[in-house]
């Protein structure tokens, strides 16, 4: 691994095709995972920690925006890794500027329909109406240092030492289903009026957060 690493980190490695298709593919599942995860347990301490919520569009515990960020935050960063502090400075503003134009893109496109406000949370210390605070920004920053020296470099080490066959397959599918659940809640449930997982969970009992008006 740490051989790995000093390749990566010094531009080294000359991976093929596959491995760079089966790396972005793990990388998509685990940033989302990951952002699902933080905005669970934040939400948490947001209610007073008196309640989770179930947050996401999805079936499964993945946020399409944090894989968004992540494959952007490699593409900006991937020339400067060498300097953390720089990486750290380009992820937050980039993603800062994604999170505002997603957030605001929604509230236009939605007719004000928000899935995040920051006025209404907890630390929410320089935000822009609602769509990214400073917060957020640093959080990110700090998250894509996770991204670039520890799970780009672990699943470069991945595509390396597993079996071609079996890491394409692993990584392939699993991001494959996570991408099938995104669509169906996106379009196919809204085309053929199936139920959504919002729905489904709001009526097994789970204290869902989902898009809501903002008035």
């Amino acid at each position: 691994m740490k051989d790995v690493f000093k390749k990566y980190m010094n531009d080294e490695l000359k991976l093929k095709k596959y491995q760079m298709i089966g790396i972005i593919c793990l990388i998509v599942v685990i940033t989302g995972v990951f952002g699902f995860i933080y905005e669970f347990i934040f939400y948490f301490f947001n209610s007073g920690m008196k309640t989770f919520y179930y947050r996401g569009a999805n079936f499964l515990p993945w946020i399409n925006i944090y894989a968004t960020g992540s494959i952007m935050i490699i593409i900006l960063t991937k020339k400067y890794k060498k300097n953390p502090l720089l990486v750290f400075l380009i992820s937050a503003v980039s993603t800062g500027i994604l999170e505002y134009i997603a957030g605001y893109g929604m509230y236009k496109i939605g007719n004000a329909l928000r899935c995040w406000d920051y006025n209404t949370e907890i630390l929410n210390f320089l935000n822009i109406d609602g769509f990214v605070c400073l917060r957020s920004v640093t959080f990110f920053g700090l998250s894509a240092l996770l991204l670039m020296y520890v799970i780009v470099p672990f699943c470069i080490y991945l595509s390396i030492k597993m079996n071609k066959k079996t890491f394409l397959i692993i990584s392939i599918t699993l991001c494959s289903i996570f991408l099938f659940d995104e669509l169906y809640n996106l379009v196919f449930a809204r085309i053929f009026s199936l139920p959504r997982a919002h729905d489904v969970y709001e009526k097994i009992g789970y204290k869902y957060m989902d898009y809501y008006k903002n008035n």
